[in-house]
């Protein structure tokens, strides 16, 4: 960006400058700094980011930071109107600064351009270059320094280095490699109102069932059809039809589609809906009792049989490859060689899993991989005193307490209006374990490395905690990737490892 001695001593003759309004102001920028003007985006806010920063945004593929003028300005913010704008900025990194109208591409001579401080009349939070009169009694445009204006509202603090796509995809593998105790992970859904499950690495991905589905004439009743996937067909299969249960009598919106490998051939399995992550103690699964393997019906699918809460809780563990005869399971893996250019185990390799959640109209992804499971947010939350108000309290799940942190206070968010359906993330950090409440928890989503990209410049400290942004430009959602070992500060990580301390030492 010019200065004012910059903009005075290399001005030579007319000069471009875009001119905009922020409520009763005018002001403009030298219109080679403006790369387009856009209708202002849809935005994923970024929890904890400076006051300026409205969230990031998808711009033909590429992540955009939307930062408020009104608030760079020190004016109050309102609501957008129809013609509201965004100026996406050219030099440097991209980004897009909302404004609440544009007024005019204007040409100005140089020597209309006032540059004297004493002439300009800068308001409180302004940093102004230069001025120009509009004519007709329209008043003064105000030239406006935005590089300073957004280096005083992101200041640069020491950070963590920039996060790149690379760096995003193989972040799962930092959190896996950390000891802990052997436990088995599990996907549990539910089916004719019983619990199954498959091992967490025979899944791909979760999804919400698509309205259109291509049918296949005279199939069998368990091909409910095909859908569009990731630029390919995914064949849908009925679990019901093959568990041998009997069918829905009605939809009621809340199918999921269960993506899974069979001998390397990607299906999709349909659920009534999807229940929770299990993280499983080895010693309570058990295999299948021999008289129920010896039965010729869906019961002969089931893999082994896990006893949680007790036996109170019975799920039943699939195995996908069990649940297809041999004669279909080769002519899947023939129809999807030639219909995907590349081999599935190529292609699967390219992905990175995340279990994605909300907070309100947000969503945000944690690795699979860091998440020992999901269960209902429990109805009671034990209190500590003199904790800070981001530890809800404890809760005892299976003989350990565990601290439940809320991710609305974490965030400085209002209060869920739906507390009934929050639900519980048991997380795993390098040093500690902690329950997270959410609002909802939506899907388990495999993300390809190059639509990973970084947490824009604009974010300052928040970038430890976003380490990549999934940008879906397809589905229109921009998904915020949370590093688990950074959800806590330093300082509130001091505090859960007093709080463990203690623990251990009442118990």
């Amino acid at each position: 960006m010019k200065r004012a001695d910059d903009l005075e001593g290399r001005q030579t003759g007319a000069r471009p400058f875009l001119t905009f309004r922020v409520a009763e102001r005018i002001y403009a920028l030298p219109a080679e700094l403006v790369a387009e003007v856009i209708h202002t985006p849809s935005v994923a806010r970024v929890p904890q980011a400076p006051k300026a920063l409205v969230g990031v945004a998808n711009l033909r593929g590429a992540v955009l930071p939307l930062v408020s003028l009104r608030n760079l300005v020190g004016l109050d913010e309102v609501g957008q109107g129809d013609s509201s704008r965004a100026i996406v900025l050219g030099a440097g990194a991209p980004v897009a600064l909302a404004v609440d109208a544009i007024d005019a591409l204007v040409t100005v001579e140089a020597h209309h351009v006032q540059t004297q401080p004493a002439s300009l009349s800068a308001e409180p939070g302004e940093r102004l270059i230069g001025a120009f009169q509009l004519g007709s009694g329209r008043g003064a445009a105000k030239i406006l320094e935005i590089q300073t204006l957004l280096s005083q509202a992101f200041a640069q603090r020491d950070r963590a280095p920039k996060q790149t796509a690379e760096r995003a995809s193989r972040m799962t593998a930092r959190v896996s490699s950390e000891a802990v105790a052997p436990r088995e992970s599990f996907i549990t859904f539910e089916v004719a109102s019983q619990e199954f499950a498959f091992g967490l690495e025979a899944v791909q991905e979760i999804i919400s069932m698509p309205n259109d589905i291509t049918a296949v004439p005279r199939a069998e009743a368990l091909v409910l059809g095909m859908m569009a996937f990731r630029e390919t067909l995914l064949p849908l299969f009925s679990l019901r039809a093959l568990l041998g249960l009997p069918p829905a009598t009605l939809s009621d919106g809340r199918e999921k589609v269960v993506v899974v490998s069979v001998s390397g051939a990607l299906v999709g399995l349909v659920v009534d809906r999807a229940r929770a992550i299990l993280s499983a103690d080895p010693a309570a699964i058990e295999p299948t009792p021999a008289a129920i393997t010896a039965r010729s019906i869906g019961e002969t699918r089931i893999k082994s049989i896990y006893r949680g809460e007790n036996g109170r809780r019975l799920i039943s563990i699939l195995a996908p490859e069990q649940l297809f005869r041999e004669d279909v399971v080769q002519r899947l893996n023939g129809e999807q060689r030639a219909m995907r250019p590349k081999a599935p185990s190529e292609t699967l390799t390219e992905m990175s899993k995340f279990l994605v959640f909300r907070l309100g109209d947000d969503e945000f992804g944690l690795p699979v991989e860091a998440v020992d499971e999901v269960a209902r947010a429990p109805a009671q939350i034990t209190r500590v005193p003199k904790t800070p108000k981001f530890l809800e309290g404890v809760v005892n799940l299976r003989g350990e307490v565990l601290p439940v942190v809320d991710q609305r206070r974490r965030f400085d968010m209002p209060k869920s209006e739906h507390p009934e359906r929050r639900r519980l993330i048991v997380v795993r950090s390098e040093r500690h374990r902690a329950g997270l409440i959410v609002d909802s928890v939506s899907e388990v989503l495999a993300v390809a490395a190059d639509v990973v990209e970084a947490a824009p410049d604009l974010t300052g400290d928040i970038t430890r905690l976003i380490r990549g942004v999934a940008n879906l430009e397809r589905e229109g959602r921009i998904i915020l990737l949370l590093d688990p070992g950074e959800l806590l500060t330093r300082a509130e990580r001091g505090i859960l490892d007093a709080f463990e301390a203690n623990t251990r030492k009442s118990s």
